[in-house]
């Protein structure tokens, strides 16, 4: 059994069913990686694990416990954290500022916490002064991660965290994304550049039309000559 498993996703935001017995999963200590062409419901599907959908149809369960019903700020509550692709950092507020809002839940001291994301991304420490608006991209989506690990979650769910960003900063975001996973958490990510995700994946979701059309490690995936050719460019 998974730690996060949404089992036959059926649903929408109130026309049409977006996404249509998808099914996502992810356990302790793993990265799975969702990717498919655009308008795939790759990001619907990961909003419906997150209680952000209506759903006609499936379960979603955290650790063996079926949470189909909670909403966002409850799953939130135990122990989920979410990343969106835009609007991700109070630009308005320092980096510091960021990171301390990411903790507002919490009752306990968020030191050590906010060391260990200095640790993760040295940049930030250096500009923990500044506004977050002044920064890169990347920069930006670096803060954005390090908000959600301040709740100290059990599952991380990034939608495409390397966009706008270039070759040099995904593959830095990748290599942090990396060690997050190897502290334990659960790593969820949807992402368009698919070869490079399905990379660093455990387990891979390719997603078509709100369906699942592969699903296999993440070098299975790359190593399928169908998965190749539809959807990584040959």
């Amino acid at each position: 059994m998974s730690y996060l498993i949404g089992e036959k996703l059926t649903g929408g935001y109130g026309g049409a069913d977006i996404i249509k017995d998808c099914t996502l999963s992810v356990d302790k200590g793993e990265i799975a990686v969702v990717v498919g062409p655009n308008g795939a419901g790759k990001s619907t599907a990961m909003k419906a694990l997150l209680g952000m959908l209506n759903l006609r149809g499936g379960t979603v369960k955290l650790d063996g416990r079926d949470i189909t019903g909670m909403s966002p700020q409850q799953r939130v509550a135990q122990g989920m954290a979410f990343v969106p692709q835009n609007k991700n950092v109070f630009v308005s507020m320092t980096v510091e500022e960021n990171l301390e809002m990411g903790a507002f839940l919490r009752r306990d001291d968020i030191t050590e916490t906010m060391e260990q994301i200095y640790d993760l991304f040295p940049i930030l420490k250096t500009k923990r002064r500044q506004v977050a608006g002044e920064l890169s991209g990347g920069q930006r989506q670096q803060v954005a991660v390090g908000r959600a690990l301040m709740t100290q979650p059990s599952v991380l769910m990034l939608d495409e965290p390397t966009a706008g960003v270039s070759p040099i900063v995904m593959d830095e975001l990748f290599d942090r994304i990396i060690e997050v996973k190897r502290s334990g958490i659960a790593i969820l990510m949807v992402e368009q550049n698919a070869r490079q995700a399905l990379d660093i994946a455990d387990k891979g979701f390719v997603l078509v039309t709100g369906e699942n059309r592969f699903t296999d490690t993440g070098e299975a995936l790359l190593a399928n000559e169908e998965v190749r050719k539809s959807f990584l460019g040959g």
